[in-house]
């Protein structure tokens, strides 16, 4: 979207839709429109069996066929088909009843062969279209009436086209979108230039689907195509959901590798503590509240590697060296940080040894092997709030894109903007990539310090 920082906020005009508020308006328009669909397909099957009156006792038949036009309807988004032009409406009309045709077709193949029950359901397919697109458009009509069809929508344009697209949406309800003047609303439409970049970053907090409106009938908006968008009014931008299953895969795959790694470790771990213990007696674990999944506080294990009093020396130094507080201020890291214990301390961070103790925390559920890093509490101040909320909804995790990619070099925007990209397109395959291509980062140290 291309930033224009004197546009308003989400701008809403027209009246409210008070069903569609409540939240009644998407069952009740999915429950009538297959109540329009029945009575279609009831009176396709009264016209095919009084032409051809041998087929009436297999009504049974009817009432599959009926069935899986309404599935396959269903399945091509008609159901209840908000947002989509009329022509695209007849298209996947006659392409749902036509594979509905075609697996009776096939099946009546292998299981009837009576000529006469083809030839009706034949006549009742060919019936069905017809008598659904007039029942639709009269239950259409109702629903509209009873102040049931359409779902309420912000609009976010350029004040020369924001007037212009309300009135299109207004006049032509068929669509299902009603703008709005009410402060919530589940959908957005937005234009190439009707959105600062800003105002961007939290569209999907606030709103369960945003719609990036292509070029209408009456007016050009940004050269995309109903025809590239499936014939719709734009490109849906859903709110990033994981698929189903990918928590419980996620889940499983964090202690199939999560044990064996910590078992594998523990020797390591055991040589890395009795080392930290002779450069500076003392704990040799490190233990900090952090935030995770939730919200939640998570206390998260490292191998210690820096002296005891590290806060202290952090202060002398940001207080006394002005580009080693530029530094931390960008990255917050030093390459040459004197809080680091000699030897020990820089070989456990360059190879991430230090982190070996965290798997007890994928153990345990409080961290996930792939995840946005448990960043410490000053580090997450200086996030946009609407970011940390994001980062909260998926568990943190050892290692990520941040890891492999810029790690220590990457200053705090190019964090979010690493962490955001992982969390909207999170997956099992996503995750393995992360995992596989962490060896080699960590064999050659890129970043780390």
């Amino acid at each position: 979207m291309i930033p224009r920082n004197d546009l308003p906020l989400p701008t809403a005009v027209a009246l409210p839709h008070p069903a569609a508020m409540r939240g009644a308006g998407l069952p009740l328009r999915a429950i009538g429109l297959v109540l329009a669909d029945a009575a279609a397909l009831w009176a396709a099957f009264a016209v095919a069996t009084l032409i051809v009156p041998a087929a009436a006792p297999r009504a049974g038949m009817f009432a599959v066929a009926g069935a899986l036009i309404i599935a396959m309807r269903a399945g091509a988004g008609l159901l209840p088909g908000r947002g989509l032009h009329p022509h695209e409406v007849m298209r996947r009309s006659l392409f749902a009843t036509l594979a509905a045709g075609l697996v009776l077709g096939v099946a009546l193949l292998g299981v009837d062969r009576d000529p006469a029950l083809a030839a009706a359901l034949a006549l009742f397919v060919a019936l069905a279209l017809p008598l659904q697109h007039a029942a639709r458009l009269a239950a259409r009509r109702l629903l509209h009436a009873l102040r049931l069809w359409g779902a309420p929508v912000h609009i976010m344009a350029a004040p020369e086209l924001l007037p212009r697209i309300d009135d299109f949406f207004r006049r032509n309800w068929q669509y299902g979108l009603i703008p709005t003047a009410a402060s919530v609303a589940p959908i957005v439409l937005v234009t190439d230039a009707g959105v600062t970049q800003d105002q961007g970053h939290g569209l999907h907090d606030r709103y369960r689907e945003v719609i990036l409106l292509a070029d209408m009938p009456q007016m050009r908006i940004a050269g995309l195509r109903p025809a590239d968008v499936g014939g719709t009014i734009g490109l849906r931008l859903a709110r990033p959901q994981p698929a189903r299953g990918d928590a419980v895969l996620k889940r499983l795959c964090d202690l199939a590798v999560a044990v064996p790694m910590l078992m594998l470790a523990a020797p390591i771990i055991a040589l890395a503590a009795a080392a930290i213990w002779i450069a500076d007696p003392g704990p040799v674990f490190y233990s900090q509240a952090r935030e995770g999944r939730d919200r939640r506080p998570l206390r998260v294990l490292k191998l210690r590697t820096m002296y005891r009093d590290a806060e202290r020396i952090l202060q002398d130094v940001l207080q006394n060296d002005p580009a080693a507080r530029a530094e931390w201020a960008a990255h917050f890291k030093l390459k040459k940080d004197p809080r680091i214990l000699p030897v020990v301390g820089n070989l456990l961070r360059a190879t991430s040894c230090d982190e070996l103790p965290q798997l007890w925390n994928v153990i345990t559920g409080g961290m996930s092997l792939v995840g946005p890093r448990p960043f410490p509490e000053y580090h997450l101040a200086a996030m946009r709030p609407e970011f940390r909320r994001k980062r909260c909804t998926v568990p943190p995790g050892i290692t990520g894109l941040w890891q492999i990619s810029n790690r220590s070099d990457a200053d705090i925007d190019q964090q979010q903007q690493l962490d955001e990209f992982y969390i909207d397109n999170r997956s099992f395959w996503l995750d393995l990539s992360i995992l596989l291509r962490t060896v080699p980062a960590v064999l050659l140290r890129r970043g780390a310090y």
